[in-house]
């Protein structure tokens, strides 16, 4: 599928299955009844509480999905990237659920919620993959309040760490390795801890740096 001559990059985010990536077939019907928008990087796209009516669908770039409080700290839900969307929650008429800002320059189409709702109507099997992707959505939350709840901070940083992990050859990569802040706004705790935890799992040789990348050397300790 291409948007004004432009490919649509399928995502390659840690953890998605196929099912949760729009196929091209999805893609080049739904691209008739969005309009192309163009952000930089580090730009909001849409805020938590706002009253929109509009679907987007990442043609190139990656965004962060996130929650905020009035005194500003974050917490990090997904990051999303070409062939994913975000915005379905509208279709309710509520505000928007949590904020989405570009990682780096992004392209998306936005669709209209009637437009989105005739789509739905029309397309059967797209009705069946949002369907899909609420439930998936509900499931990953249940987790992560179920960590919040039950984990203490390092056993959720071991967890994220080996979600964001990659099997290859026999090495458990994560790249590229995500910012100390940006694990704390996902764990819900401070850079600071996240810090220590982490130079404490490299001296023990759990884990190591290798450049933009980050290697699971030993199987993490269940506790720390």
């Amino acid at each position: 599928m291409s948007l004004e001559g432009e490919p649509v990059k399928k995502s390659h985010s840690k953890g998605l299955s196929s099912a949760e990536i729009l196929s091209d077939a999805e893609l080049r019907a739904i691209a008739r009844r969005g309009s192309a928008r163009s952000y930089a990087r580090n730009t909001v796209v849409v805020a938590e509480g706002d009253l929109t009516d509009t679907l987007y669908i990442i043609v190139s770039g990656r965004v962060r999905v996130y929650v905020s409080d009035a005194q500003g700290r974050e917490v990090t839900l997904s990051e999303q990237g070409a062939g994913e969307y975000f915005g379905e929650m509208v279709l309710d008429e509520g505000p928007r659920s949590a904020s989405v800002i570009t990682l780096e320059p992004s392209r998306f189409l936005v669709v209209p919620k009637n437009d989105v709702l005739e789509f739905l109507g029309d397309n059967p099997a797209f009705a069946v993959h949002l369907i899909g992707k609420l439930i998936r959505r509900s499931r990953v939350l249940t987790e992560n309040v179920k960590s919040l709840a039950l984990l203490d901070v390092y056993g959720r940083v071991a967890r994220l760490l080996l979600e964001l992990a990659e099997d290859r050859d026999g090495l458990l990569l994560i790249e590229p390795r995500p910012t100390q802040q940006d694990m704390a706004s996902r764990v819900g705790a401070s850079r600071e801890m996240v810090s220590k935890i982490l130079t404490d799992l490299a001296s023990g040789g759990y884990v190591r740096v290798e450049g933009r990348r980050m290697v699971i050397a030993r199987t993490l300790p269940s506790r720390w």
